[in-house]
């Protein structure tokens, strides 16, 4: 792993000189920009960057101690990761496994840059499946009755594990308000995209009914407003009246994997910067 590499990701209110005074604190401190993105939105007077650079002659924690001044003359809201550091991260799955098996085998085919370091459901469906990764599976029952003590055993496995990410691959629990707000800008949620017209039970089964030609899927950014965090990836699928509801289903469950895959991947190489209620996202 090349500790050398760094991410650097910034917001702050749009003023000139922010690139010429990033790109000068990287020149003095010995940096090398290898990659570097940036973008200005006229509708709220933000900027937003993104810079991978290499730095040999500062570690780590010397350029964090360092970056603060920076931020204080600028006003930035900041992070910086190395880069080849792969991102500690817990899976949350109940009863349906298409994307969690679509993460793992990502992950160990390593096309994801993933710590994936336990798998926690409300059901013990996937534990084979986990153990063929030899991922930690912990099953945690929830009903209306224990929700908060359930609740408390998912945030220990959480903070036990150091997990930076949090991925819902179809864990179909809705979270806490408290919880909600403890995982804030690390919990990723997928679902399809027929809500709200289709909710509840069998949506699927709804949609071919309505006799729909779109099917689709939105990956976002988990908060106390149900599926209605930031959008971060979406996708959709044409279908017609020759598709039985098993069709309907399997393409969707498709654009449901790869929609996350696609979310999980700009998260964890930090190209995601959230934007109030809206995403920017450098690829």
């Amino acid at each position: 792993m090349n500790d050398d590499v760094y991410i650097l990701t910034l917001s702050c209110t749009d003023r000139p000189g922010i690139v010429h005074a990033v790109s000068g604190f990287l020149l003095e401190r010995g940096g090398n920009i290898e990659e570097a993105a940036q973008f200005n939105d006229g509708d709220t007077g933000l900027f937003f960057m993104r810079v991978r650079f290499a730095c040999s002659q500062l570690s780590h924690d010397e350029l964090r101690d360092q970056l603060p001044e920076l931020a204080a003359q600028l006003g930035l809201d900041w992070s910086l990761h190395v880069a080849a550091k792969p991102l500690p991260t817990v899976i949350l799955v109940s009863k349906e496994g298409h994307c969690l098996n679509d993460l793992l085998f990502r992950w160990k085919s390593g096309l994801l840059p993933l710590d994936i370091r336990a798998i926690v459901s409300n059901h013990r469906d996937f534990y084979q499946l986990a153990a063929s990764y030899n991922v930690p599976f912990h099953h945690i029952p929830v009903t209306a009755a224990t929700k908060p003590q359930a609740e408390a055993k998912l945030l220990d496995v959480i903070a036990g594990e150091g997990a930076e990410l949090v991925v819902l691959a179809r864990y179909m629990q809705i979270l806490s308000d408290n919880l909600c707000r403890q995982l804030a800008g690390r919990a990723i949620n997928i679902h399809h995209s027929f809500l709200p017209s289709f909710k509840g039970a069998k949506p699927y089964y709804q949609a071919h009914d309505r006799g729909v030609k779109l099917i689709g899927a939105t990956a976002h950014y988990v908060t106390a407003d149900l599926d209605e965090g930031p959008i971060i990836e979406q996708d959709v699928a044409r279908v017609d009246h020759s598709k039985s509801v098993e069709d309907l289903t399997a393409l969707g469950r498709d654009t449901e994997s790869q929609v996350l895959a696609r979310a999980v991947k700009w998260h964890s190489e930090h190209r995601v910067l959230l934007n109030g209620h809206k995403t920017v996202i450098f690829r």
